[in-house]
C-alpha cells in the first residue's frame, strides 16, 4: 500500500493535512462543550472526557 502522500491527485495528497485539521478542530470543539469525543483506536470505538483532552492539550502546550 502506497502513501496517501504520494498520490498522484492533489486532492487526496492534501487531504491528510485537512484530516488532521478537522481532528484539532473536533478536540477543541469537544473541549468547549464539555462533551466526550468518540474515536475509534484498534477497532473499538472509545471515549475521551473533555478533562482528559484538556490535560492532553495542556501537556501539548508545555512541549512546545
Amino acid at each position: 500500500m502506497r502513501d496517501i502522500q504520494e498520490a498522484k491527485d492533489p486532492d487526496l495528497r492534501s487531504c491528510s493535512a485537512a484530516m488532521q485539521r478537522a481532528a484539532q478542530a473536533a478536540r477543541r470543539t469537544a473541549i468547549q462543550t464539555g462533551t466526550d469525543l468518540i474515536i475509534v483506536k484498534d477497532g473499538k470505538l472509545t471515549r475521551i472526557s473533555a478533562q482528559t483532552l484538556r490535560e492532553l492539550a495542556a501537556e501539548a502546550d508545555l512541549r512546545h
